[in-house]
């Protein structure tokens, strides 16, 4: 019987470790950027042509390569950065498997162009599916020259499989700024090509040499710079230092966090814990801060080959980094005077003045009249007359005007109740056997005219009223939610809305990542009412809003607004409209702790039960609850 194990070709090993190292567009990046920072680089560029579909060019001016090092460094295992077993405990530099290259050859179409500052000719070298096309002298300058073309062409299935460009491009811009916000004394560009572009309308991000806080204003705007509070801890272990966000900018997306060990970004939800926990009861419930945070300690405490990505890494002293990353941050909220007082409820309580020593105290005088008599009367009799009053004037045309009370739906553990709200106002000898059970139904819930005598606020968060069977509990923010979710998802459907013109129109800086994106709803924006115009260099002119709270921040408002809307997966034009109108509800919606006149509490509840799915929010929380006359008889007994 002959021998079935064999040794698997080199095109096939490689294609196969492609399919680990090389996920996406945005893996060769990584790996190209990575080894120009390793080879020394100062200045790299990083030109992308359809999400990487068609083009993917790294240019550096580091020490590049001579003719056989660039030849040698597409087989696989071939690295410059390991000498033994003993290396992979101590290193220093971003690559070392020697994988990275040769993956990409196996998948791509590679050309290199390197040559060394000590030699006259550099090298061209073009690679296919790892077969060697040619290799031939070039005049080029120093450093290297990757140019990947038709990024898996002879896998089709895998290039079959990549999303659309947006959420490519998402993916190379995401890696791309990991790398970015850890090398801030380098210089990055990052271009897109696109066809419908001209060439100097491609150009992304141009970073140059900075500080860290620099580096990271400019990569996510000047808004986040006063919203930086530097963290700075140095122990035997690690050295700790970098940025967190104030309490009050914290939000529900995940986009600015990030962790660098050595140089080098990781992920790490243990540590993000700990950062979490030393904003103790400062964050709203789902709302998660930012942090830019940096540690350096020493590589044989660490180990970052664990995964293809290097992304995981395992710390030896890991608990004890957790406490002392804890401690760091909060003492940066503590010195910049984030934690909040504490907070009495003291609404209803009498003003004591301090004691003063100096100020002696009066014993209280009682004073009277000596001379009053209660049963001394004047001589026209009594010296008091009790005005008459006419009490029937209150009443008058109280029964007969009902006509301004409208008729109200309320949907309630799935049972539809309806009801013309002044139906509660019954006479007082008014026979209550005399209603049929369907009356009974259509009367759950109280009139307006007694919601505007018993519907009141609550901590300023909640809105009490009655109803028949007991009392109704309403979340005001939420509600409102509901309500302008509702209208702007019919106005983006209708292609109608109303915009409310700005008496000067506000310019606003965006990154050009949050450019793309405005860019892309632009005219979904329109019909919500957004009165948008593009200035030219990522940024725009808002000349209108949505009617809406007029103390809102319009600046403030974008931002958060286009945070929300990033998710490089969300693709399909439907989800993308709600979840464009439900960001824009969340924000414009009445807050928590805002006084309500009892106008605006009457309009609410009136609003939220004409429309049909009042029982929760569009993100499936609940609105109200119901706290029944059984339930509230229990507690008293």
């Amino acid at each position: 019987m002959n021998d079935i194990i064999h040794v698997l070709p080199d095109t096939v090993a490689n294609q196969i470790a492609a399919g680990e190292v090389i996920q996406r567009p945005s893996s060769v990046v990584k790996e190209l950027v990575e080894n120009s920072i390793d080879a020394g680089a100062k200045h790299i560029q990083v030109i992308i042509k359809d999400a990487g579909r068609t083009l993917i060019q790294v240019i550096d001016d580091g020490k590049g390569m001579s003719e056989t090092d660039a030849r040698l460094a597409f087989e696989r295992h071939a690295t410059s950065k390991l000498q033994s077993a003993e290396d992979l405990f101590s290193l220093t530099t971003m690559g070392f498997r020697g994988e990275a290259l040769a993956s990409i050859a196996s998948v791509a179409q590679v050309e290199l162009r390197t040559r060394r500052a000590e030699d006259e000719v550099g090298t061209c070298i073009k690679i296919a599916g790892c077969q060697l096309e040619s290799q031939e002298p070039d005049s080029c300058p120093v450093g290297c020259n990757f140019s990947i073309k038709n990024l898996f062409f002879n896998v089709p299935a895998r290039r079959k499989f990549l999303k659309s460009n947006k959420a490519e491009f998402s993916h190379i811009e995401q890696d791309f700024l990991r790398i970015a916000l850890v090398y801030p004394e380098l210089h990055f560009e990052l271009r897109h090509i696109v066809s419908s572009l001209h060439p100097e309308e491609s150009l992304c991000y141009n970073l140059p040499p900075a500080t860290y806080r620099e580096r990271i204003v400019a990569v996510f705007g000047k808004q986040i710079n006063a919203s930086l509070l530097s963290v700075k801890a140095d122990s035997s272990m690690a050295k700790i230092y970098g940025f967190v966000g104030k309490p009050e900018d914290a939000n529900r997306m995940r986009t600015k966090q990030f962790f660098f060990v050595n140089g080098r970004y990781m992920k790490h939800p243990y540590f993000h814990k700990a950062v979490v926990q030393a904003y103790d009861r400062m964050l709203q419930d789902g709302t998660s801060p930012d942090y830019f945070l940096y540690f350096e300690m020493d590589p044989q405490c660490i180990d970052v080959n664990v995964h293809p990505t290097k992304t995981e890494i395992k710390f030896e002293n890991e608990t004890e980094i957790w406490k002392i990353l804890m401690a760091s941050v909060k003492e940066a909220l503590g010195r910049f005077s984030v934690v909040p007082s504490i907070d009495f409820d003291n609404e209803s309580m009498l003003e004591i003045p301090p004691f003063k020593k100096e100020v002696s105290a009066d014993a209280p005088e009682i004073k009277f009249d000596p001379s009053y008599n209660p049963f001394k009367t004047s001589s026209s009799g009594s010296s008091y007359k009790r005005p008459k009053d006419d009490w029937q004037q209150l009443y008058a045309g109280f029964e007969n005007d009902r006509s301004g009370f409208p008729s109200v739906e309320m949907n309630v553990d799935g049972q539809t109740f309806s009801s013309r709200l002044s139906d509660d106002l019954t006479d007082e000898g008014e026979d209550e056997n005399s209603m049929t059970e369907e009356g009974v139904q259509s009367s759950l819930f109280t009139s307006e005219q007694q919601s505007s005598t018993f519907c009141f606020q609550l901590r300023n968060k909640y809105i009490l009223t009655t109803v028949r069977s007991g009392l109704m509990c309403i979340d005001q923010h939420r509600a409102h939610v509901r309500i302008l979710f509702e209208q702007y998802l019919a106005n983006l459907t209708n292609q109608k809305g109303v915009s409310q013109k700005l008496l000067f129109p506000e310019l606003i800086e965006l990154t050009p990542a949050e450019n793309s994106l405005l860019e892309e709803v632009k005219d979904d924006l329109y019909y919500l009412g957004f009165d948008i115009s593009d200035m030219g260099n990522n940024t725009v002119a808002v000349n209108g809003l949505p009617a809406m709270d007029g103390t809102m921040n319009v600046k403030d408002f974008i931002y958060k607004m286009l945070e929300s809307m990033h998710d490089p997966n969300l693709d399909v034009k439907g989800e993308m409209r709600e979840r464009l109108a439900l960001s824009l509800a969340n924000l414009a919606a009445i807050p928590s702790g805002k006084v309500m006149h009892k106008e605006e509490m009457e309009a609410i509840i009136s609003q939220l039960f004409s429309i049909s799915n009042n029982e929760f929010t569009p993100d499936n929380k609940r609105i109200f609850a119901l706290i029944q006359d059984a339930d509230l008889e229990k507690m008293f007994k």
